[in-house]
Parts: C-alpha cells; sequence; structure tokens
C-alpha cells in the first residue's frame, strides 16, 4: 500500500515543480522580452526559482524513496 502511496506524491509533485517551473519560464520570457536591459537579473532570479523548485522534488523523491523501504 505504501507504494502507492509513494507513486501518489511523487506524480503530484512532478506535476507540480513541472507546471511552476513552465510557468516561471514563460513569465521570465515575456519580462526579457519587455524589458531586455533586465535580462540578466530575470535570468538570475528564474535559476534560483527552478533550483527551489527542483530541490522540491528531490525531497518528494526521497521521502516517496523512504515509505517505500519502510513498507
Amino acid at each position: 500500500m505504501s507504494f502507492i502511496a509513494a507513486a501518489i506524491i511523487m506524480s503530484c509533485t512532478v506535476f507540480g515543480v513541472g507546471f511552476g517551473m513552465c510557468f516561471a519560464t514563460s513569465k521570465a520570457i515575456d519580462a526579457a522580452a519587455r524589458q531586455p536591459e533586465a535580462a540578466g537579473k530575470i535570468q538570475t532570479l528564474l535559476i534560483m526559482g527552478c533550483a527551489l523548485a527542483e530541490s522540491i522534488g528531490l525531497y518528494a523523491f526521497i521521502t516517496a524513496l523512504l515509505m517505500a523501504i519502510n513498507s
């Protein structure tokens, strides 16, 4: 049963992280197109935000892995 719970955790997290990163990337591209002189700052913030989203995905993977191992 914990394998199903782990699969649900991972699928929801991967969907959320993927959607969030795509949304952030599209907004960053829009912002850089409007203000090309701020593209460097926008890129830095985008990379920091995507790294945070990836870390959330890794935490969910570790949680799901621990749930599957401890069953």
